[in-house]
């Protein structure tokens, strides 16, 4: 019987530690660490009011945003990349979003 406790604290042993090896840690820009700065940027320009737009789209690679859709005005533009640059994490911001004056 003890044998088989010590097989099975052994075995429970190297599976922690395994799982603790596959464990991810902030600042790795892994997939995770992205996602959650696309989800924070979106957060941020959805709660600008200064911004009223619903089509910009956000992503996010090793920290870079990339930002691209449509405004009405430069204005809007420029602030969506500077709403976009003050987030948590965000390294540099692409801001390919064009102006399009037909918006309303």
């Amino acid at each position: 019987m003890n044998t088989l406790k010590r097989s099975l604290a052994v075995a429970f042993y190297l599976a922690v530690m395994g799982l603790a090896g596959c464990a991810s840690t902030p600042g790795q820009n892994n997939y995770f660490d992205d996602a959650m700065v696309t989800a924070r940027v979106k957060k941020a320009i959805y709660n600008e009011p200064a911004l009223k737009v619903n089509d910009i789209s956000v992503k996010t690679e090793n920290a870079v945003v990339s930002l691209s859709g449509a405004v009405k005005n430069r204005n809007e533009r420029t602030k969506a990349a500077e709403v976009a640059r003050h987030v948590d994490g965000v390294k540099l911001v692409k801001n390919e979003i064009k102006v399009d004056a037909k918006m309303q």
